[in-house]
């Protein structure tokens, strides 16, 4: 009985022994101390020979390193007896990321999607990775998926707003004025953003359409957003209170 819970007592120091090794070799990775992380990995290499998690910490190195290549052949062999390895297809991501390749980057999220496809933070990012490409109608399919899965958070409305206004186009400014609406309801008319997204939409309809699309519930929505956006200067910085209501009269808001 004694023997047996020695044996699992040195069982789990020689467990965390291991582990300490692997945070230790990511830590200098960190840190840059490449050379103690590469001894990290070669003990662990030496315990573990074949395994996936050393393999993984080697790919990494070659990455620390800026040896990209290198670290894009060894996650192809880990993906080659694991294509569903989510850590690896993930760093594929920031290794295209880290070179400035977006649309590489772009190409690996899809890929990614296609397998992980409840994965709602690479939704979020291949979006931001089409806005920076200027891909905006890509990003704009993005956002209406994860708005569709949570359709409660307000930053994938406001985000998904100000693509469409990026796009521009009538349909698009109207589909933009709604979705700055909706994240005004959801966060009690509190985001300064989303109302001047109110704003600056129902201007751009207005010049579009020269003044033939007024709609009851849109002028509404408009004067009520023009209200609360210098509500909300008088008292957070009071000194910006003209420019603003110069601004809202330009528009022909106030």
């Amino acid at each position: 009985m004694a023997r047996n819970v020695r044996n699992t007592i040195y069982g789990i120091i020689s467990s965390e022994e291991w582990t300490l090794y692997e945070q230790v070799a990511v830590a200098a990775m960190d840190c840059q101390r490449l050379d103690v992380a590469k001894d990290c990995i070669g003990v662990l290499s030496k315990q573990f020979p074949g395994s996936t998690r050393v393999a993984r910490l080697e790919a990494l190195l070659f990455e620390a390193k800026g040896e990209w290549a290198e670290a894009e052949r060894a996650y192809a062999l880990i993906l080659e007896n694991n294509p569903f390895d989510q850590i690896v297809h993930k760093r594929k991501i920031a290794i295209a990321k880290a070179q400035g390749d977006m649309s590489l980057a772009a190409d690996y999220l899809n890929k990614y999607l296609e397998l992980f496809m409840a994965d709602h933070d690479a939704w979020r990012e291949l979006a931001e990775t089409y806005v920076s490409l200027q891909m905006y109608k890509q990003a704009a399919f993005c956002y209406e998926e994860l708005i569709l899965a949570h359709p409660t958070i307000p930053l994938y409305h406001i985000a998904y707003a100000e693509v469409l206004y990026t796009m521009g186009g009538l349909e698009n400014l109207q589909t933009a004025k709604k979705y700055y609406a909706s994240t005004i309801q959801l966060t009690g008319g509190k985001n300064t953003r989303a109302l001047f997204g109110v704003c600056l939409c129902t201007s751009a309809i207005n010049q579009l359409t020269k003044g033939r699309n007024k709609e009851e519930d849109g002028s509404e929505l408009q004067s009520l957003a023009a209200e609360a956006l210098l509500k909300h200067y008088k008292q957070k910085a009071p000194s910006k209170v003209p420019l603003i209501s110069s601004m809202l009269k330009n528009m022909k808001l106030s």
